[in-house]
C-alpha cells in the first residue's frame, strides 16, 4: 500500500480532532490521573476495532443505505453521550486521588469508551468512506484490512494517551472543589451537547 503513509497522517489528524472520545479522555485523566484514564482509552480503541470490522460487513452497509438503520443507532448514541453528560453534570467535585483508579473504576471507564465508541454512528462511516481509498483489492485485501484498522487503533492509544499525560499536568488545580465543579460542569455540559448535536445530523 503505497499510500499508508497518507492514511497514517489522516487517521492522526482524525484522532486528534477533538470529540467526544477526546473530552472522555481528558476528564478521566484530570479526575482519576492517567491510569485511570487508560480503560476508558482501552474502551475506545477496542470499539473502534469492532466498528471497523463491523463497517466491513453486511451490518455497515445497512447503516450506510438504511435511512431507518443510521437513525436508530444516531439516537442511541445521542441518548447516550447526553447521559454521560447529565452524570458528570450532577456528580460531586470528589478530591482525585494520587494512585489513580481501582480495578473496578477502571473497568467502569473501559466499558464507558467502549460503549461510546459502538454508539456513535460517525465512527462507522469513516471506516467505510476511508479505508477502501487505501485499500487495494488486486491484492490481499484482508492482510491490508487489518494493518488500517490495527493502525488506527494504535493511534488512538498513543495519542490518547499524551492527551491524558497533559491533562495530568493541570490535575491539582482541578482536582480542588472550585476545578472539580468546572470540570463537571464543562464535560457535562460538552457531552451533552455532543449528543444534541448527534441527535440533530443527517446523512
Amino acid at each position: 500500500m503505497d499510500a499508508y503513509l497518507l492514511f497514517l497522517i489522516v487517521t492522526i489528524a482524525t484522532v486528534m480532532s477533538p470529540g467526544p472520545g477526546v473530552l472522555l479522555t481528558l476528564t478521566n485523566a484530570i479526575r482519576f490521573g492517567v491510569s485511570g484514564a487508560v480503560g476508558g482509552i482501552m474502551g475506545l480503541a477496542i470499539g473502534a476495532f469492532i466498528v471497523a470490522g463491523v463497517s466491513a460487513t453486511g451490518l455497515g452497509i445497512l447503516l450506510a443505505t438504511s435511512a431507518l438503520a443510521f437513525t436508530v443507532l444516531k439516537f442511541i448514541g445521542a441518548a447516550y453521550l447526553i447521559h454521560l453528560g447529565i452524570k458528570l453534570w450532577r456528580s460531586p467535585a470528589t478530591p482525585v486521588e494520587i494512585s489513580g483508579g481501582t480495578r473496578r473504576s477502571i473497568s467502569r471507564q473501559f466499558i464507558q469508551g467502549l460503549s461510546l465508541q459502538l454508539t456513535n454512528p460517525k465512527a462507522v462511516f469513516f471506516f467505510l468512506s476511508v479505508l477502501p481509498q487505501f485499500v487495494d483489492y488486486d491484492a490481499a485485501h484482508v492482510h491490508q484490512f487489518a494493518l488500517l484498522v490495527v493502525t488506527y487503533s494504535l493511534v488512538l492509544v498513543i495519542i490518547h494517551l499524551i492527551y491524558a499525560g497533559l491533562a495530568r499536568t493541570t490535575r491539582q488545580w482541578l482536582a480542588s472543589p472550585k476545578g472539580g465543579r468546572l470540570v463537571n460542569r464543562l464535560g457535562g455540559g460538552t457531552f451533552m451537547c455532543f449528543g444534541v448535536g448527534l441527535a440533530a445530523t443527517s446523512r
